[in-house]
C-alpha cells in the first residue's frame, strides 16, 4: 500500500487557508480565554468536576472553527453563550441550595480517619492510592500515622490535619521502598500495618489477618515525626 504524504500532511492547504486558520484560531483561543476568565476560576486545580465539563465543552466548540472552512464562527460564539449561561444558571442555583450544589459538585471524601483508612473509600473508583500517596509526600508526609484527617476536595485537593508530635501513631509508611517490603507471613514480632486500611498493631509470627478489614498483606510501620 502506497502512502501518500502529501495528502496526509498537507492536503488542499494554501498559503490563503494558512492565514485564515491562524486568524480562527486566535479568535476562538481568545475567547476562550474570556469565557474562562468570567467564570471567575484562577486555576485548573480549582475546578471542579462540573467546571471541567465546561472547559472540554468550550474546547469541542472552538475546535472545529479553527480549521474547518464549512464552519463559521458565529455558531461557535452562539455556543459559548449558551454554555455560560447554563453556567451562570446553574451556580446561581447552587449557592441558593447545598444539596444542589452536593449534586453537581460532589461532595468531599474522607479518606483518612485517625491515622488509617476510611474503610469503603478504596472501593470508590475515584480514590487512586498510588496518586493519594505522590499527594502525602508531597507534602513531607511519611507515614499515614502523622495524619489525623484527610479529606479529598471536590475540587481535587486534599486537605491534611496533622497530629501533635505527641500524638504521632504507628502507620502505614507512604515512601515507595519502604511500601514495597509487603508481607503476607509474619516472620518477626513487630508493629506492621495493613497495607489495605492502614490498621497498625504489634504481630506475632504467622499468617495474620486485619482485625480492622480482614485482609492479610502488612508492612513494617514507622511512627517518626514529621519534618515541618
Amino acid at each position: 500500500m502506497n502512502l501518500n504524504w502529501n495528502e496526509i500532511f498537507i492536503g488542499d492547504l494554501n498559503i490563503s487557508y494558512t492565514i485564515e486558520i491562524f486568524v480562527r484560531t486566535i479568535i476562538m483561543f481568545l475567547m476562550v480565554l474570556l469565557i474562562l476568565r468570567l467564570s471567575g476560576k484562577k486555576g485548573v486545580r480549582q475546578l471542579s468536576l462540573f467546571e471541567v465539563a465546561i472547559i472540554i465543552a468550550l474546547g469541542s466548540a472552538a475546535g472545529d472553527p479553527m480549521f474547518s472552512k464549512d464552519i463559521s464562527i458565529l455558531p461557535s460564539v452562539i455556543v459559548f453563550a449558551v454554555i455560560i449561561a447554563v453556567y451562570r444558571t446553574i451556580t446561581y442555583f447552587a449557592s441558593k441550595s447545598e444539596k444542589f450544589e452536593n449534586i453537581i459538585e460532589g461532595e468531599p471524601l474522607y479518606v483518612i480517619e485517625n491515622g488509617q483508612f476510611v474503610l469503603g473509600v478504596k472501593n470508590d473508583h475515584t480514590f487512586a492510592k498510588d496518586e493519594f500517596f505522590a499527594e502525602m509526600r508531597q507534602e513531607s508526609i511519611e507515614h499515614v500515622g502523622q495524619v489525623k484527617t484527610a479529606i479529598l476536595e471536590t475540587t481535587g485537593n486534599i486537605s491534611f490535619y496533622y497530629f501533635t508530635n505527641k500524638e504521632v501513631m504507628y502507620g502505614l509508611p507512604v515512601l515507595p521502598k519502604p511500601y514495597s517490603k509487603k508481607l503476607q507471613t509474619i516472620t518477626n514480632e513487630d508493629v506492621y500495618a495493613c497495607t489495605y486500611c492502614g490498621y497498625s498493631a504489634l504481630l506475632q509470627t504467622g499468617i495474620i489477618n486485619c482485625k480492622r478489614c480482614g485482609h492479610s498483606e502488612w508492612v513494617k510501620a514507622i511512627n517518626t515525626l514529621r519534618l515541618t
